[in-house]
């Protein structure tokens, strides 16, 4: 998206120091608000502790291609994308009881903290797969190489029925996460679990492939629970999701 000409202006003058950045000055509240805007598409979140914009990466590697070229890329409304929150990221890991030496897929892995999550454990590796590149450079960078990371769309890879555990937190919009997830139950070995975090609209929407996908769950034994009000709040959004909790026979 094309950004304004004093949006610019605003972001240049801006300090940044790795993966913090600072808006100089004292702003019309206007200007904050189509500063802070674009700030949180790409990534930052608004640190009071910091007094900051933090990033999940360095600041230049995202705001430089923006400075050069005037426009960005919405990664969470693109996408659908809200990053999971550090405390249910270890409540999926729990909940899919990942095994000291399980081998887990995060199909939608993003900055990683299901990663970790999985890691800590027990879980030999996590094999990743990223369709942002710089999501998937921030992976490759921050997880032992023993931790492969793909970069593309999980949804046109052919599954393979490996994996002891799926942890995911797939992408909402326009219900894609119930693609994400039909395709991930693909990819568990016989016995395998699936823990995903999913828009709590797959609970009670009418359409034919919500009613389709609950149907699915209930005839593999699974479980979908509703999250509390405020997960995602940590991830600038209140959102309401749910989690899902599939077995595969065997």
């Amino acid at each position: 998206m094309k950004i304004e000409r004093h949006i610019m202006d605003v972001l240049e003058a801006a300090q940044v120091d790795g993966n913090k950045l600072v808006l100089v000055g004292q702003l019309e509240r206007k200007v904050y608000t189509e500063a802070n805007k674009v700030l949180e598409a790409i990534g930052g979140k608004w640190s009071r502790k910091d007094k900051a914009h933090v990033f999940p990466e360095p600041v230049s590697d995202v705001l430089d291609p923006i400075l050069l070229t005037g426009e960005y890329t919405r990664t969470k409304q693109d996408f659908g994308q809200f990053d999971t929150p550090e405390a249910l990221a270890y409540e999926v890991a729990a909940r899919a009881d990942i095994q000291f030496g399980d081998l887990v897929l995060e199909p939608s892995a993003g900055t990683g903290r299901l990663v970790a999550a999985a890691l800590e454990s027990g879980a030999r590796a996590v094999h990743c797969i990223e369709l942002d590149p710089k999501r998937a450079a921030h992976l490759r960078d921050a997880f032992d190489p023993i931790q492969p990371v793909a970069e593309g769309d999980f949804l046109e890879r052919e599954a393979e029925p490996e994996y002891n555990r799926v942890v995911m937190n797939p992408p909402f919009a326009k219900q894609a996460d119930i693609d994400h997830v039909r395709h991930a139950f693909d990819f568990l070995a016989p016995g395998g679990r699936l823990v995903a975090i999913m828009s709590a609209s797959v609970m009670f929407r009418t359409n034919a492939k919500a009613v389709s996908f609950r149907d699915f769950v209930d005839g593999q034994g699974g479980v979908m629970q509703p999250l509390p009000d405020g997960s995602f709040k940590e991830s600038g959004t209140g959102v309401n999701t749910c989690l899902v909790v599939i077995d595969k026979a065997g």
